[in-house]
């Protein structure tokens, strides 16, 4: 009796140690439980808190700001040191770029309908505005031939800038870029610009205003009368793209630069508190090397600033149009490096004598144009 008993009191020991087991498992498994789900929830929080810093970033991005990478952008080694040592010292020279684009695109592919160059005398305030037509055959920087709009396309501003550095031996690093609502929106900002819009404009500017209208789901109010007139924002980008009249491409850049030439001397009136919300209400419609602060310094000094001259590149004493097989009807710069020395002659007021790389240019686009020119 005394044996079972003892053998009894072990299994109850044993039953005991048994049962406290699960109950430890059990915990323990409830434990490890309670760890995955505050591992999970820990998990999730972070996600969340990347996906606010990514949503930061993006807006940054969409922003527009866009650090070029100084060692990719090309500046001829004899440009650098005339830009110290001769007339080009003292100009800062900004590239302008207005993309066909109603959606946003700004980055690159899309091509440049508008390639502008605004060389500033930082000594004086004088400014000089050079349009590059659109359909320019020169190199895109990498050795191909096209029109040169076909840079922005391919390879964005960067791209857009060598083209620019290299064929016409200038030294730009910065730019902006605008489409058509970032353009629009800026204007209407300003109040509006004062255009002379003559007969044979009116209808091709409401067909283009009705046009954007639909594409960036906004009003429009038609222009019915010729003269001298305020524009609204639409009025205005849509008289920028007219093309089909007399003049054609070369006098559409006469527009664009006479809208252009109506903001700043609209901007000179507004206030620099009036200039400093206009900056940061647009500021995410562009594309550009500036940061807000550096744009807001050079509205700040607008007054300051006079646009005493304009024209377009290359210029008509040096230019022809043509077919180039499959590239389309181009402008043909007959001899690049003449207008390359032209144009230093008009910015900076220099007899320039043009690199070995554009004359090597130049004798490439005469090779590749003149038999479609016979």
């Amino acid at each position: 009796m005394a044996e079972n008993s003892k053998k009894k009191k072990k299994g109850d020991v044993k039953s005991s140690k048994s049962a406290q087991s699960k109950k430890m498992s059990a915990r323990q498994k409830e434990k490890k439980k309670r760890g995955k789900i505050i591992l999970f929830i820990v998990e999730i929080f972070v996600l969340l808190i990347m996906a606010a810093v990514l949503y930061a970033v993006l807006k940054v991005e969409k922003v527009g700001k866009v650090e070029l990478n100084e060692e990719k952008l090309v500046i001829n080694e004899e440009v650098k040191e005339r830009a110290e040592t001769t007339k080009m010292k003292g100009y800062r020279n900004i590239a302008l770029f207005g993309v066909d684009s109603t959606t946003g695109a700004l980055a690159k592919n899309t091509r440049s309908d508008t390639i502008m160059i605004a060389s500033i005398n930082l000594d004086t305030g004088e400014c000089k505005l050079v349009s590059v037509y659109r359909d320019t055959y020169l190199n895109l920087s990498n050795d191909t031939y096209n029109k040169c709009n076909a840079a922005y396309m391919k390879g964005g501003p960067e791209m857009a800038i060598n083209m620019l550095n290299m064929n016409l031996d200038m030294n730009i690093t910065d730019f902006i870029t605008v489409g058509f609502a970032g353009l629009a929106d800026t204007i209407d900002a300003l109040g509006g610009v004062m255009i002379d819009v003559d007969e044979a404009e009116i209808n091709h500017l409401n067909s283009y205003q009705f046009t954007m209208a639909e594409d960036l789901k906004r009003p429009y109010k038609e222009v019915t009368s010729t003269g001298y007139q305020q524009l609204t924002g639409l009025q205005a980008t849509a008289y920028c793209r007219i093309r089909y009249t007399a003049g054609d491409d070369f006098k559409r850049t006469e527009r664009q630069r006479e809208v252009l030439m109506a903001m700043a001397d609209k901007a000179k009136t507004a206030s620099v508190s009036t200039l400093n919300q206009i900056a940061n209400d647009v500021f995410n419609e562009i594309y550009t090397s500036l940061d807000i602060t550096e744009i807001v310094e050079l509205l700040g000094n607008v007054k300051d600033y006079n646009i005493v001259d304009q024209a377009g590149f290359p210029y008509e004493e040096y230019r022809t149009t043509g077919t180039i097989g499959a590239k389309g009807s181009c402008v043909i710069p007959v001899d690049l490096k003449e207008s390359v020395e032209w144009l230093h002659k008009f910015l900076f007021d220099e007899d320039y004598t043009a690199s070995s790389e554009v004359q090597s240019y130049s004798d490439k686009i005469k090779s590749d144009t003149s038999p479609y020119l016979k």
